[in-house]
This record gives structure tokens, C-alpha cells and sequence, in this order.
């Protein structure tokens, strides 16, 4: 199905930003990133905003958006706020962004582990990086919001681990957002080149403040080599009034394993897209995570494993977490092709109400076209066990911290799914502050 055009102020908005700023983008007079650039644009407005009417839009209304008129950050825009700075490593191999730029003063990228290359992706695009030049030049995306985001991208990071290295330290990739008095845009990419048999753990980390709202735009790239293995995290605790987007791409070789975590718990509106391609035979992948909204905030995660080679297999968990009228949207599929024969998937959705205005919309798909198979997915939604409940409060406990004992032990589980044991400690920190603040009203 075809995405229909869609003639919004902020389509026009973004189409007058475009055109005022392609001058100054980064790799302006390189052929293929000019023409890739007004396609993307031109692509963009002709396929408009995601509407309900998509498929695969069907429960996230792209509408918030229009409220607010974004623009890119001004230099003087670029200062870490006081609520922001806990977020900045002190160390380790870290590229620290705010408002989508790069800064290069608050990041640790210059004593490196040897096999391992950070560049930003504004300085790949103006130094004519052949890897980057030529992913960026490639064929146009189905998604209008990928193509706005190749038309307006102006950094972002450039992740190269050699053939063969093991990255012992985290690699931490941080995005702050902290807009002034007018609202703010940003469009980062992320490329993460991993070589054969190489190993490396990347944390992408998102935060921002509550005054205003704000917009993030990423996309996502990642290939691993064959025998690499890949851990990926992303935790996104966005402002309030923010709207985030991240769609991520990611090509699993021969033997490789990729596995992946993404924590949701902030912003007005998030949507988080996963799409993992098995290329070649033997590949595992992970793609797991927990969501947790409450006030009106809206959470969707969306995911497409495809089984385009034989002997893959691939783990889908997802839990979440929803109270007051927050919303929670599950769509996750799983394509099994025609040759990828001996397939074993595994997908799993369980969502937790606490609230009777609560709302979950959890959409778990299997599309098999091979015949030697296992594949397996499942959904459940239920509120806190009554039972459990009343057993803690006999003990002498009161009703909020049972009630936050028992959600925090639902989520446990799903942190489970972290094979770090310290990012799974830090995740876990994340969530008790979460349930602290918000869920421990009965």
C-alpha cells in the first residue's frame, strides 16, 4: 500500500528549511549527496506525514507535530543545561551531541582501543567518506520520515570496528536536546560498521528537558560482519513535550549475532522502528526492550525481522508498562522467505495495565513462506495480580510500594534480556527512578 500525500504546515515548514539551508549543509557541491538530498526532500513531500490511513500507521497519529513550527538550532543553542550535564560520560570511547551537533568538548574520541574509528557524520559527508558517501547515496526509503531526514541530516556518527577487534569499553553515542525559546529539529544519522569477527557493545542514549518541545528525527544504520557480534542499546528518556523518532536498519552476517535492548520511558510521542535482515546463514538476532507511559504519552515500537536466509534464528521480547491514559502500541513482524529454510523465531508482547484508561494496541505477525520452520509469537495483557497484591499487604507492606514491588518485578524480567550486566544495572536504575517519580500512586 502506497503512502498518500498528505499537505501539512509542517510538510511546507519543512520543505522552506530545506530550501534556506541546503546551501550550508554538510557535503553541499558532492554530486551524489546533492542529488540524494533533493530526492529525499522531494520524496518527503510527495508521500507527506505518515497518516492513520498506513498500515503500519494505524495507531500513531503523526498530528502533535503540527502544533509546533521547528527550526534548527542557533549556535548560542548548543549549551548544556544544568538537569543534562548527569547524562555526559566522564570517560570511554563517547560522542556527545546536543541539538543534533556534534560536540567535540564534551566527547572522548580521540585516545581510542585500537580497531576502533569514531568520526562524525558531518565530517564524513565534507571529507567525501567513501563508506558513508556510498550508503548515503543509496537507492530512496518506502519511509517519508527516513527521507526527511536524509534531505536535513547534518550530523551525527560514524561508528568503524576492524575485522576482528574486541572493544572491551562501552561505546556511548549521547543526544541531548535542550531547545530555548523556539522549539528545535534535529535529523542525526548513526552508521556502525562492524567487521568480521569483531565485538563492540554501543549505547545510544537519548534525554532531553521538559521546558519546550522539541523533535528528533534519527535513522539508524548497522552491518555486521560475519562472526561479529553487535550489543546495542538505546534508552530513550526524551522532554515531555518532545516527539521522537528513531528507525533503525540492521544487516546480520554469516555467524554474526546482534543483540539489542531499547528502553522507552520519556517523550510525548516516541516511535522506535527496528527493522533486522538476516545475510547470511547462521545469524542470531535479539531484538528486545520495555516501554512505560503514563499522563497521555504515547509509545510505539515497531518491528520487522526478516528471515531472508536459511538457519537463522531470531528472539522478540518486548514488555510494557501503562498508566493514567498512556498508550502503548506493539507491532512486530517476522518474515520467514521462501529459500530460509530451518528458521527458528521467537516473539513475544506482554503489556501491564495500571490504569482502566490505559490503552495497548499489540499487533504480533508471522509471515512464513518456507515449510521447515519454527517460529512461535504470543501477546498477553493483564492488570497487577490481585492476589500477589493482597499477599504483600498481609506481609505489612502498604499498597504503593507493593503495587511498585510488583510492576518493577514485571520489568525485571524483561531487563532480563540485557546480557551487559552493568547496562543492565544502569537500565534497571532508570526504571526504579521512572516507578519512583509516577507509579507508586495506588
Amino acid at each position: 500500500m502506497s503512502e498518500r500525500i498528505t499537505i501539512s504546515p509542517t510538510v511546507a515548514a519543512q520543505r522552506d528549511r530545506f530550501a534556506a539551508r541546503r546551501a550550508g549543509l554538510p557535503g553541499v557541491g558532492r554530486s551524489a549527496i546533492d542529488r540524494r538530498r533533493e530526492a529525499g526532500m522531494a520524496r518527503f513531500e510527495s508521500l507527506g506525514l505518515p497518516t492513520r490511513k498506513l498500515e503500519a500507521w494505524k495507531y500513531t497519529d503523526l498530528r502533535r507535530l503540527e502544533k509546533f513550527s521547528f527550526a534548527s538550532a542557533a549556535p548560542d543553542e548548543l549549551a548544556v543545561p544544568e538537569a543534562l550535564r548527569g547524562f555526559i560520560p566522564a570517560q570511554g570511547p563517547s560522542m556527545v551531541f546536543v541539538n543534533g551537533q556534534l560536540r567535540p568538548d564534551l566527547s572522548h574520541y580521540d585516545d581510542l582501543p585500537a580497531g576502533l574509528r569514531l568520526d562524525g557524520y558531518a565530517a564524513a559527508l565534507e571529507d567525501g567518506d567513501a563508506d558513508v558517501e556510498s550508503r548515503f547515496a543509496a537507492a530512496a526509503d518506502a519511509a517519508s520520515m527516513v527521507e526527511l531526514n536524509t534531505a536535513l541530516v547534518d550530523d551525527g556518527a560514524v561508528l568503524r570496528i576492524a575485522a576482528g577487534a574486541v572493544i572491551e569499553t562501552p561505546i556511548r553515542l549521547v543526544f541531548l536536546s535542550a531547545p530555548g525559546e523556539a522549539p528545535v529539529a534535529s535529523h542525526s544519522r548513526i552508521l556502525i560498521l562492524a567487521g568480521a569477527n569483531s565485538q563492540a557493545t554501543v549505547i545510544e542514549s537519548y534525554h532531553g528537558t521538559d521546558n519546550a518541545g522539541y523533535f528528533t528525527n534519527a535513522v539508524g544504520e548497522a552491518e555486521i560482519g560475519d562472526g561479529a557480534r553487535l550489543r546495542h542499546y538505546r534508552r530513550q528518556s526524551e522532554g515531555l513535550q518532545a516527539v521522537h523518532l528513531v528507525n533503525g536498519r540492521v544487516r546480520i552476517g554469516r555467524d554474526a549475532t546482534y543483540d539489542s535492548f531499547t528502553l522507552s520511558l520519556g517523550a510525548d510521542l516516541a516511535r522506535t522502528e527496528v527493522t533486522a535482515t538476516f545475510a547470511g546463514t547462521g545469524g542470531n538476532g535479539h531484538v528486545t526492550g520495555a516501554y512505560l507511559a503514563d499522563g497521555n504519552r504515547h509509545i510505539d515500537t515497531t518491528t520487522l525481522i526478516d528471515h531472508a536466509v536459511p538457519d537463522c534464528r531470531s528472539r522478540e521480547v518486548f514488555k510494557g508498562v501503562l498508566d493514567d491514559k498512556g498508550r502503548g502500541v506493539f507491532q512486530g513482524k517476522i518474515i520467514v522467505r521462501r529459500d530460509a529454510q530451518r528458521t527458528d523465531g521467537y516473539q513475544l508482547n506482554r503489556a501491564l495495565m495500571l490504569s482502566r484508561t490505559a490503552e495497548i494496541d499489540s499487533k504480533p505477525e508471522l509471515e512464513i513462506y518456507a515449510d521447515d520452520v519454527k517460529c512461535s509469537h504470543g501477546a498477553t495483557i493483564g492488570e497487577l495480580d490481585s492476589a500477589a497484591l493482597f499477599y504483600l499487604r498481609s506481609r505489612g507492606i502498604d499498597e504503593r510500594t507493593a503495587r511498585a514491588m510488583l510492576v518493577e518485578a514485571f520489568l525485571r524480567e524483561a531487563l532480563e534480556e540485557i546480557a551487559d550486566e552493568a547496562i543492565r544495572d544502569e537500565f534497571g536504575a532508570a526504571v526504579e527512578l521512572w516507578l519512583a517519580g509516577r507509579h507508586q500512586e495506588a
